[in-house]
């Protein structure tokens, strides 16, 4: 099943979601660079900055994952959808909160906790969304009938 905010037949929602997925998870090894005293003090900057921009991609992200969200009908797969939205909105909740203790100042393992219980939010919600792909073909357009006769000649050639 096609979604709605694709460009040139590509979905948009799984291209950006590399974006905060990437910065997320070098806040939180920032973080433990920083907590267990492998590195300076940078090393907490740089996780303060990794998560705001992680923040701002992952609201871009969510605009073509909700019009995707919007063209799910059955409900099923509906029901999977919701869980992986809130799922990866808790995640950025739990972010959210992170970025705010270190925006206060808040000193100690507490920012960093929020991260690391936020990567877990989004553990939950990546798998989900890959049982939205690879399980119910969301975001997938079948293939031409032209192209499953060829791809499974050459599979038994290969055979």
């Amino acid at each position: 099943m096609s979604t709605p905010a694709s460009i040139a037949r590509h979905p948009v929602h799984p291209i950006l979601v590399a974006f905060p997925i990437g910065l997320w998870v070098f806040s939180v090894a920032a973080d433990l660079i920083f907590q267990f005293g492998w590195g300076a003090t940078a090393w907490k900057d740089v996780a303060f900055y990794a998560l705001g921009g992680g923040i701002v991609c992952a609201v871009l992200a969510a605009i073509p994952g909700f019009t995707d969200f919007l063209s799910i009908t059955d409900p099923r797969v509906r029901r999977v959808g919701v869980a992986h939205m809130v799922a990866n909105l808790i995640g950025l909740l739990l972010f959210a909160v992170s970025f705010w203790l270190r925006w206060v100042d808040t000193v100690g393992f507490l920012p960093a906790a929020f991260s690391i219980f936020g990567l877990v939010a989004l553990i939950v919600g990546g798998w989900l969304g890959g049982e939205l792909v690879y399980v119910h073909n969301m975001g997938v357009t079948p293939a031409r009938e032209s192209s499953r006769s060829q791809s499974s000649t050459s599979r038994r050639r290969i055979a």
